[in-house]
């Protein structure tokens, strides 16, 4: 089965960057539309919002909160999948998950931006 296990969270200053990465097992990145999903704290799952995706035509789309400071790519021959935010702001606290269809989710990693 489709197992995601992300990476990469930590506490960071504001204006920092960090790279979050997701490993995929038992599936290729290339064949599926993967997505980053952030859960701000205090949100029920039901309220996680996508932050960037990309899909298996290399298709890529941000929401307008990342959108000029991120980077979604992924590495086909490891199937790893990687979100690069830059210039960190509170409002990007979270826990970050990575997605495969929509349906398959990983754990989480979380990522806490302060002053």
């Amino acid at each position: 089965q489709l197992k995601l296990l992300e990476s990469g969270g930590g506490a960071v200053q504001a204006g920092g960057s960090l790279k979050l990465s997701c490993v995929v097992s038992e599936f290729s990145v290339d064949r599926l539309c993967l997505h980053w999903f952030r859960q701000p704290p205090g949100k029920e799952r039901k309220e996680r919002e996508m932050v960037a995706s990309i899909d298996a035509l290399n298709r890529i789309r941000y929401a307008d909160s990342l959108e000029g400071r991120s980077t979604i790519s992924k590495d086909n021959v490891n199937d790893i999948l990687y979100l690069q935010i830059d210039d960190l702001e509170f409002g990007d606290t979270g826990m970050y998950y990575c997605a495969a269809d929509v349906s398959f989710w990983g754990q989480g990693t979380q990522v806490t931006v302060s002053s």
